[in-house]
C-alpha cells in the first residue's frame, strides 16, 4: 500500500504523510476487530485461554504482530498476532476449530459492509477511482475527508477479510478448511501447513519486490467483487 505510493511521498510529502496516517489507523480498526472477534467466539465456545492472556479486547497493541504489520503497510497484505486457541476445550470440536478461525475474517466483511451504509445511502460521494487508487490524501472538505476515511476502512478490511481466507498457515483460510475435511484428510493437510509460511512469505515478497501480481491475480477478482457488493461501485 504504501510501498506502491512511493511517488506521492516524492512529490507531495504532506500528502503522504496523510495517507500513512490514514492506512495505520484502518490498519489498526480492521486487526483489532479481526483478531478480537477470534477471541469472543473462542470464548463463547468455552477456552478462556485468549481471555486468560488478555487477548479479549479493542486494545490494538495485544493485537499486533511485527511482520504482519510491516507486510499491511507495504503491500496491503498482512495479518495480526495469532490468539491462542486450546482446541480440546472448544465445545464443538473441529467444527469449533473453524468457527473461531472464520469470526476473524467475517466480522471484517460485516464492518466493511457496516461502514458502506453510509455510501449506499448517498450520504458519503464515493467514485469508483476513489475508492481504487492508492494515494488517498484527504485533501477536501469534511465530507471528502470522510468518504477517505470509509474508503480505506472498507478496503482495508475486505482485503483483510479474503487474504486471511487463502488456505495457507499461518492464515486462518487453513483453519476453517482444515476443521471442515474428513479427520484423515485432514491430518495430511495439517503436514503440509508447516511449509504455509514460507510458501506464503515468498509469494508475498515477490509480489512485492518483483510486481508479479500472483496475490492480486488471486484475490483481486474477490476483492473487487465484495468492494462492489458494498458501496456499488
Amino acid at each position: 500500500m504504501l510501498f506502491s505510493s512511493y511517488q506521492l511521498l516524492l512529490n507531495d510529502p504532506a500528502a503522504f504523510v496523510r495517507l500513512t496516517v490514514l492506512v495505520v489507523v484502518a490498519l489498526l480498526v480492521a486487526v483489532t476487530v479481526h483478531e478480537f472477534s477470534h477471541a469472543l467466539v473462542a470464548t463463547r465456545l468455552g477456552d478462556n485461554t485468549a481471555r486468560s492472556l488478555g487477548r479479549l479486547s479493542l486494545n490494538p497493541l495485544r493485537h499486533l504482530d511485527p511482520s504482519g504489520t510491516m507486510m499491511l503497510l507495504i503491500a496491503g497484505f498482512g495479518w495480526g498476532k495469532p490468539v491462542p486457541v486450546n482446541h480440546r476445550h472448544l465445545s464443538r470440536g473441529a467444527i469449533g476449530v473453524t468457527m473461531v478461525a472464520a469470526a476473524g475474517p467475517l466480522s471484517n466483511l460485516a464492518l466493511a459492509f457496516l461502514v458502506a451504509i453510509p455510501i449506499k445511502l448517498g450520504l458519503l460521494g464515493l467514485s469508483s477511482p476513489t475508492l481504487g487508487r492508492a494515494n488517498f490524501v484527504m485533501t477536501g472538505g469534511l465530507r471528502e475527508g470522510l468518504t477517505d476515511i470509509a474508503a480505506m476502512l472498507i478496503l482495508f478490511n475486505i482485503l483483510l477479510a479474503v487474504f486471511n481466507l487463502i488456505p495457507l498457515a499461518p492464515l486462518d483460510g487453513s483453519k476453517v478448511l482444515g476443521g471442515l475435511l474428513p479427520r484423515q484428510l485432514a491430518y495430511s493437510y495439517e503436514r503440509f501447513q508447516r511449509f504455509g509460511p514460507v510458501v506464503l512469505l515468498t509469494v508475498v515478497l515477490a509480489d512485492v519486490v518483483f510486481n508479479l501480481g500472483i496475490l492480486l491475480g488471486f484475490i483481486g477478482p474477490i476483492v473487487s467483487g465484495l468492494l462492489s457488493a458494498a458501496t456499488g461501485f
